[in-house]
């Protein structure tokens, strides 16, 4: 039986959520039900939005098991509680919202990669200090997450970050407090219903594997066992995603990250101002290419399969 939860999903995607994540279409209702009913065990907790496709997002980023599903769910608004500030003007085009978007915080690659994830970049010294305050940055990103992972297939997919540190300096570096990092992983480890599937350090210098030393505790295993150090040898990179699913700055075969156009994506055609995303804004006007990256040779005919998002469906938690 499909149901609507189940609407727009490729029958690939619907078959790895099954294999993957244990996602049952025939025990769904229940399953949503389950986690709702434990909602009235944390009356300390305001749970602005319970409704059955918001529920799901978080099934599918904790593999079905109810009660981490549940503490999620629960982390997630308590993390906007705590910090109400982060959360206050949490639009598009909140000032400092925008002018981190504007300055490619994130990045996100139009193509998903060969295992359907989309691509999160951040090019570290583009961090201009005196612009942006880190907690700018980190709103960005939770909001371009909120963005994307409306759409299911992303749900059941997931994500890949890449940082670039390449010429980000010992002085930039010093403003990355442990209070600032510790921040960033419960807003994207522990509060957020996104599975990661890697995330990718790539011409990091000393001082940065040094503030990575420093942070480890704070990562789950799982976590720690997705992060990559790469250095400058972009071979072992490649050997995790594709060259044809990259900008040439990761020594991809597509062209230089145009760093505008994401916040070009979200500020588009159909955005006004009174978009305030502090619950749910579906962004109608992000249109997901879910074509993914192939290298030339394992394509067959017929496999690059064009399916149009269905629309209607209103760092890290990593699964």
């Amino acid at each position: 039986m499909m149901t609507h939860l189940h609407a727009g999903l490729s029958s690939e995607t619907t078959e790895k959520a099954r294999l993957e994540l244990n996602e049952n279409p025939d025990t769904l209702h229940q399953d949503i039900q389950q986690v709702r009913d434990m909602i009235v065990t944390r009356p300390d907790i305001g749970f602005l939005r319970t409704d059955d496709d918001f529920i799901l997002r978080f099934l599918r980023a904790r593999k079905f098991n109810q009660v981490e599903t549940f503490r999620l769910l629960a982390q997630y608004f308590q993390f906007r509680q705590q910090n109400l500030d982060m959360f206050q003007s949490f639009k598009v085009d909140d000032p400092g919202i925008k002018r981190a978007l504007m300055d490619g915080f994130p990045g996100v690659l139009e193509t998903p990669d060969q295992h359907g994830r989309k691509i999160l970049i951040l090019f570290a010294s583009n961090w201009d200090q005196s612009r942006n305050s880190f907690t700018d940055i980190l709103r960005a990103i939770l909001l371009s997450l909120e963005v994307l992972i409306e759409n299911p297939e992303l749900q059941i997919n997931g994500f890949i970050l890449i940082i670039d540190w390449s010429n980000f300096s010992f002085k930039q570096a010093s403003k990355l407090t442990p209070n600032i990092l510790k921040l960033a992983i419960e807003g994207l480890q522990d509060s957020f219903p996104a599975r990661f599937g890697g995330i990718h350090f790539v011409n990091q210098p000393w001082y940065i594997h040094a503030m990575y030393t420093i942070i480890k505790p704070f990562l789950k295993d799982k976590t720690r066992k997705r992060i990559f150090l790469h250095g400058n040898n972009l071979n072992s990179l490649h050997q995790l995603l594709q060259p044809e699913c990259l900008p040439s700055e990761f020594g991809g075969t597509l062209p230089p990250y145009d760093m505008g156009m994401w916040a070009r994506t979200l500020l588009g055609p159909d955005y006004n101002d009174d978009t305030e995303y502090t619950l749910t804004y579906d962004a109608l006007h992000v249109r997901e290419s879910s074509r993914r990256c192939q290298s030339q040779s394992t394509v067959e005919a017929g496999t690059l399969r064009q399916t149009e998002r269905d629309t209607s469906t209103p760092l890290l938690a990593l699964d």
